[in-house]
């Protein structure tokens, strides 16, 4: 046993070597965050009518990609505090998005991936979505992160939908529906004001972003950029073009099952989830293609962006010494599991987009089935970058996966939905454990990798169960505080 830990230690100490003498001493790092953004990207496979030439580029230039990526958080607020503290929503406390990772006890003395990088060196700005947004007492701005950097930008504003009524796709609600509901208001879709994306604000930020690149040199030291992308987010309100690009009556709709969510049950035996409004919505009027072309269509303008912004870096003196990191905060359900959105812990909600493009280091075109979770961005650049380790960091680098992509690499990962809600991943079975609700679930994604099979109660998987079961966190903090307004 001995033997094979020394060695196991020689094989990735001798990695880690070969990947710091082929990375570029002290390169740049470009972040790119792209918010509710799923698989549905061409290189990711997740629908096949996807249209993201400029993501498919991105991969054919070096960007590898994580097929089996996961978010660490379900939706955008936990999840990206997760990823920029390097801390489990579990030992935080921040499960919400209306709990600020600067007023919880556990998370608010992290230092975060960006103060990690100007303290060692780094210029550090920012434009567009990185941290989640929440109100300051007292005041009529927002906390944005803008703590965080040393340079950081508002982004630019865009132009909203064609008409003033609301919705402005004439989806009506339910007559039982909770008006209070996000979906009630903001399940909304339509072409904006012109046919010009580039009046759209997520376009004025891939340009400024272009810019920077191109005319500044940060009085010579390495730059940590992070720009944040706002849509796929809902509403849908892109120029009518990019819905032109996917005719309504060609429309490929997700794989579903009828009786998906009959499998699943409470503490009390009894059907743990019903359909959410706005799929009912959709399916009572019959709007699902119309969704689904929506969801389409906003990707194609926010692919069209990351086509400026990497034009921008591969016209720059930066493109040979720039790290690229592009990624989506969770997944999003267009009527899997009988859904539309973000929340919960099948699937469709955890696996993430994640491209890695290390000059001299990835491959181009290249697809790695390495488990790993978005939490683990921050230690892995981190070690590209030749810093010294943050103890306080829950995730592990992957350095070492994008030197040999083949690696075993399936130790399980863990995503949070909310307080001891969590899913226990490992490249082929996940399971998920609801602890207050008494909620379980196992899928073989060999055999069914769009979860339609519980087999929780099946005996010959009660190993399986076992296994998994001791991954989820031993302590779960309770809630940090809530946003005071």
């Amino acid at each position: 046993m001995r033997l094979i830990k020394l060695l196991l230690f020689l094989y990735f100490y001798s990695a880690s070597l070969i990947v710091q003498s082929q990375v570029p001493d002290k390169p740049n790092v470009l972040f790119i965050a792209i918010d509710d953004l799923n698989d549905w990207v061409g290189c990711f496979g997740g629908h096949p009518q996807v249209k993201t030439p400029n993501l498919d580029r991105l991969n054919a230039q070096g960007a590898m990609v994580m097929s089996k990526a996961q978010s660490p958080a379900t939706v955008c607020g936990p999840s990206r505090s997760a990823i920029l503290t390097g801390k489990y929503p579990s030992n935080t406390g921040v499960y919400r998005n209306d709990i600020n990772l600067k007023n919880a006890p556990k998370s608010k003395r992290l230092i975060t991936l960006p103060e990690y990088f100007s303290k060692y060196g780094y210029h550090t700005l920012s434009m567009g979505k990185i941290f989640h947004k929440h109100p300051i007492p007292n005041s009529k701005e927002q906390d944005e992160g803008q703590w965080a950097f040393d340079e950081w930008h508002r982004h630019l504003g865009g132009v909203g939908p064609i008409c003033k009524n609301r919705p402005v796709n004439g989806l009506p609600n339910l007559p039982n529906e909770n008006m209070d509901s996000y979906h009630s208001w903001a399940f909304d879709w339509g072409p904006t004001v012109g046919n010009d994306e580039k009046k759209m604000q997520d376009y004025k930020t891939a340009k400024w972003a272009a810019e920077q690149l191109l005319t500044r040199d940060f009085n010579g030291n390495p730059f940590f950029m992070a720009i944040g992308f706002s849509k796929p987010h809902l509403q849908w309100y892109v120029p009518q073009k990019y819905f032109d690009m996917y005719p309504l009556d060609d429309i490929i709709l997700p794989e579903t099952k009828e009786d998906d969510l009959s499998d699943i049950l409470n503490k009390y035996g009894k059907q743990a989830y019903t359909p959410a409004d706005s799929w009912q919505r959709a399916e009572k009027y019959n709007r699902h293609k119309e969704a689904v072309q929506a969801y389409l269509a906003t990707i194609a303008f926010v692919d069209d962006c990351i086509g400026v912004l990497m034009d921008g870096l591969n016209a720059s003196k930066h493109a040979n010494n720039t790290i690229v990191m592009l990624w989506g905060d969770h997944g999003w359900h267009l009527g899997e599991k009988q859904k539309y959105g973000k929340t919960q812990l099948w699937i469709e909600a955890t696996r993430v987009p994640l491209m890695v493009k290390v000059p001299g280091l990835t491959q181009k075109n290249k697809t790695c089935e390495g488990v790993v979770n978005l939490i683990d961005m921050y230690p892995t650049l981190i070690d590209l970058c030749g810093l010294p380790p943050n103890p306080s960091n829950d995730g592990r680098s992957f350095a070492n996966l994008l030197q040999v992509p083949d690696l075993l690499w399936n130790e399980p990962t863990l995503t949070t939905d909310r307080y001891k809600a969590h899913r226990i991943y490992d490249g082929r079975f996940s399971y998920i454990n609801v602890e207050p609700t008494g909620v379980e679930e196992l899928y073989d994604h060999l055999s069914d990798p769009m979860e339609y099979n519980n087999l929780i109660s099946d005996p010959k998987y009660v190993d399986i169960n076992k296994r998994l079961k001791g991954y989820l966190p031993p302590l779960n903090e309770p809630e940090g505080p809530k946003n005071i307004k």
